[in-house]
Order: C-alpha cells, then sequence, then structure tokens
C-alpha cells in the first residue's frame, strides 16, 4: 500500500458526471463510476487509495517494457523541449519521423519498406484499406474493394474498422458498412465440429477463405484482414500453417493481406512481428500500434510493401497528391518515444526474455487450471494467453450469462491484487514483457484461487452444479 494523495472522492465524481469511457457499461457506470488507476512502477499499478496490483493485461496488451521508466520519460521530456510538434504534410519531416520509419522498415519482415504513421490501430487498419483502394484505382481496378474480414477478429472502433471487426458485441446498436465487409468463419480449434480432426479443420478454414473470395468474384475483393492471434475475440490461436496457407490463396487472386499486429508485434510473442518469424507469414501489409511505444505515447503505423509504394507513389497527374493523413501523423514526440522503447527492448534483450519465460508462463497456467472442471480451454501463446470457462467441458457448453464467469473472476482477483482481463466467458493473461517467473507463479496462483472461489460462489447461487 502507498501514501497517496488524491482526492478520490473528487475524482471519481468528475470522471461519473463528464468522462465516456471507452465500452461504457452504463446500466452499472451511473451508480458505480469508475475505479481511479493513479501511479504505475514495473508491472504493478496503484490506485488512488495506494492499494498495488499486478497489472495482468499490460495497461491494454501494450505496456511492454513496464511502467515508470526514466529514460522513456526523459527521452519524450527532451523531443518535447527540443519541438514538441511539427507537421509532417506535404514533404516535411522531423527527425524522429525519419528515423523511426528506417528502423521500422528494417524489423519489418521482407519488403514492407514504407511506414505511414497514424495514432492507433484503428487509424492504421482504417487507412490501410483507404490506400488499397487507391491502388487499385490507380490500376483501373475500381470494382476491387470488398474486405474480408473473420468473425471474433477485431480491427477497431472508426465506423469501418469496426464494421471489419467480427466480435458481434462490439457491434450492437451501431451501424456498419456491411456491403463493403464480409465474414468468413473464425478458426478456433477449440470450437471445431466433433469428430473433426485439427488438420480436416485446417482445410474447412483455408476452404472458407477461398470460397468467400470465389463468390464475390476476385475481381471484387481488395483485402483479407486477419491477426495472427486473435486478442479481443478470445485469443484465438489458429490451426498450424493457417496465416500461410491464407496468404497463398489470396496471392492467387490478387487480394492484399494485412496482418494485423496491433496486439502481437513489439515482443508479445517473442518478436517484433510475428508474422514472418512466427507465423510463416509474408504480408503485404502489417498495421500496428500499442506496443510499438508500449504505451507511453499514442502512436501507429500501417507498414507497407515496394509493391503498393510502386504504384501508390505515382503522379496521378500534374499537382496531384497523395491525399490522405492525420494533423499528428509523425508526431516528433510520439516517435521519439518509439525509438526510445526499440533501443530498450533490443538492448535488454526483451524480445529473446519472453521466448524463455513466455513457454513457463503457458505451462505454469496450464498446470495451475487444467484439473478446475470449470475450465474448458487454455490457450495462446508466450504472453498472450486466456483461460475460456464452461458449464460442462464435454459439450462445452457455456455458463448462465447471470454467472458472469469472467467478470466475477477478474473483481475477486482484483481483491487479491492482480487484474486480469474479463471478456465474457473469458479471461486474458497479456502483462509486461518484463515480468519475471516468481512474478509469473504469483500472478496465476491468484487466478486459480480466484476460479475456485468463483465455482463455489457459483454453486451457492445454484448457477452452475460443478
Amino acid at each position: 500500500m502507498r501514501n497517496l494523495k488524491y482526492d478520490t472522492k473528487e475524482l471519481w465524481r468528475q470522471d461519473r458526471d463528464h468522462y465516456v469511457h471507452p465500452w461504457t457499461d452504463f446500466s452499472t457506470f451511473k451508480k458505480d463510476g469508475s475505479e481511479i488507476i493513479a501511479e504505475s512502477e514495473g508491472i504493478y499499478v496503484y490506485d488512488s487509495d495506494g492499494q498495488r496490483y499486478i497489472d495482468g493485461i499490460g495497461g491494454l496488451w501494450c505496456v511492454n517494457i513496464g511502467y515508470g521508466r526514466d529514460e522513456m520519460a526523459q527521452a519524450i521530456a527532451e523531443q518535447a523541449k527540443r519541438m514538441c510538434y511539427y507537421s509532417t504534410f506535404t514533404h516535411i519531416t522531423t527527425p524522429p519521423a525519419a528515423a523511426l520509419a528506417a528502423k521500422l522498415a528494417e524489423l519489418a519482415p521482407g519488403p514492407l519498406n514504407h511506414v505511414f504513421y497514424t495514432t492507433g490501430g484503428s487509424e492504421s487498419n482504417d487507412v490501410a484499406v483507404r490506400t488499397v483502394h487507391f491502388y487499385f484505382n490507380r490500376l483501373g481496378k475500381k470494382s476491387k474493394k470488398k474486405i474480408i474480414s473473420r468473425i471474433d477478429g477485431y480491427h477497431g472502433s472508426t465506423l469501418l474498422t469496426a464494421t471489419i471487426t467480427g466480435v458481434m458485441f462490439d457491434r450492437i446498436g451501431f451501424d456498419t458498412i456491411d456491403d463493403l465487409v464480409h465474414h468468413i468463419p473464425c478458426p478456433n480449434p477449440y470450437r471445431r465440429p466433433d469428430g473433426m480432426t485439427l488438420e480436416e479443420f485446417g482445410d474447412q478454414c483455408i476452404a472458407d477463405l477461398e470460397n468467400k473470395i470465389l463468390e464475390l468474384g476476385p475481381e471484387n475483393v481488395a483485402m483479407f484482414f486477419a491477426e495472427p492471434i486473435m486478442g479481443a475475440g478470445g485469443v484465438i490461436v489458429p490451426p498450424p500453417g493457417y496465416h500461410r496457407r491464407a496468404q497463398e490463396v489470396c496471392a492467387k487472386y490478387d487480394v492484399f493481406y494485412l496482418s494485423d499486429e496491433v496486439v502481437t508485434a513489439f515482443g508479445r510473442l517473442g518478436h517484433f512481428f510475428a508474422s514472418k518469424d512466427k507465423f510463416d507469414l509474408q504480408p503485404d501489409i502489417i498495421s500496428t500500434a500499442k506496443g510499438i511505444t508500449s504505451g507511453y505515447q499514442p502512436l501507429g503505423a500501417m507498414i507497407f510493401s515496394d509493391k503498393i509504394y510502386e504504384v501508390i507513389s505515382v503522379p496521378q497527374a500534374e499537382g496531384a497528391m497523395f491525399t490522405n493523413g492525420f494533423t499528428y501523423s509523425g508526431h516528433a514526440v510520439t516517435c521519439a518515444a518509439g525509438l526510445k522503447n526499440i533501443e530498450i527492448m533490443e538492448r535488454e534483450a526483451i524480445c529473446g526474455h519472453v521466448r524463455k519465460v513466455g513457454p513457463y508462463f503457458e505451462k505454469k497456467l496450464h498446470e495451475a487450471m487444467h484439473d478446475l472442471p470449470i475450465v474448458g480451454d487454455i490457450r495462446g501463446s508466450h504472453f498472450m494467453l486466456c483461460a475460456e470457462y464452461v458449464a460442462d467441458r464435454k459439450t462445452k457448453a457455456l455458463l448462465p450469462p447471470e454467472a458472469d464467469i469472467g467478470g466475477r473472476i477478474a473483481r475477486i482477483a482484483k481483491a487479491s491484487g492482480a487484474i486480469v482481463r474479463p471478456l465474457g466467458h473469458l479471461n486474458v493473461l497479456s502483462p509486461p514483457l518484463i515480468m519475471t517467473e516468481p512474478q509469473i507463479d504469483e500472478l496465476v496462483a491468484i487466478l486459480r484461487a480466484s476460479t475456485l472461489t468463483a465455482m463455489d460462489e457459483l454453486k451457492r447461487e445454484k448457477l452452475w452444479n460443478g
């Protein structure tokens, strides 16, 4: 417990009365308001009353190098003092923007040598669609506009990227651009049909993609969106070889493959980019954000291939421009943060640490949870893990909504000093990448104990019979 001097009641009131949060549950917010996270250090955060918690979700998949890094704060402050901002519109750049673009091109796989800056993942995906549409327009293929995505894929919350997102819960009550975007089934091995082998399921998933392209007409399909591991849709790891085979299908029909690495890039799976190094995938575009600065500044990027650049960089006509961008594209301070973040990751070999400790994390989570009858599946990879809860392991039936199993366990865990993310019938773990084996042991132990407590509560409430 830290002795912090915050006026919690006043902050709570100000927030409740004026701040509309992402993913607000208005059924409880107006009464309960928000919890106030005020300070942080290493893998820990503190609420405004000084209570410490293990941050088991890394902010939101993003605080990869951990909290409170003095050199990050210094790099940000020094750049802000030197030059806080200058527009990069037309042909103006800044030293951090130029240097970071070159570094990202060096780290990205294959011919992905060109960088367009945004301020987050939604923008990165949104601008990728606009760029690809422009590309096909320049080639005279003006019907080639449609996008294929996957059920339970998450790609953002702008009007366009929320349409590309296949998490149907996130679309309730909102409009979407449904004629532009088409979804194929989720490649979730745990939920594959009974009796189907993993290999057969992989074949079916690839057939789903090719059949959708043929149904829409290859002349009409521009892009396929896919996360290497699906994040907010449930930490879904596709069948072996899925991404490479999906890429081959896309290449066959001149469809661009966008690998959404907003979550998986910058070390979460043990590599700066997971597409090629972990999944044998050479995408045409990588979208990224989150870990690019470890959450110290808002920054995103679309990193794309020479093939795309060679077409979009040809002038349409005298005086014509590539009229696409944002006020804060290539912001000097955020790019300085990105450079320092990568420097720290390389110097401290954080990707190597994840490759070493990640399998330990996976093993400990499996050992701690596999014997609990309410746990249907433990999945994920390295520092991106998930527990799925079920009413019956054999049928894989879910618990009733009123059980609120993910939220229930998260609340119990928080009372024990750890924050885990609830996603309906799931709990997600995505802590800072600097977490050590003893810290992993503590986090996993809290999750197990919290799950046992939740099981007892559900039995007493007659929401689960065990």
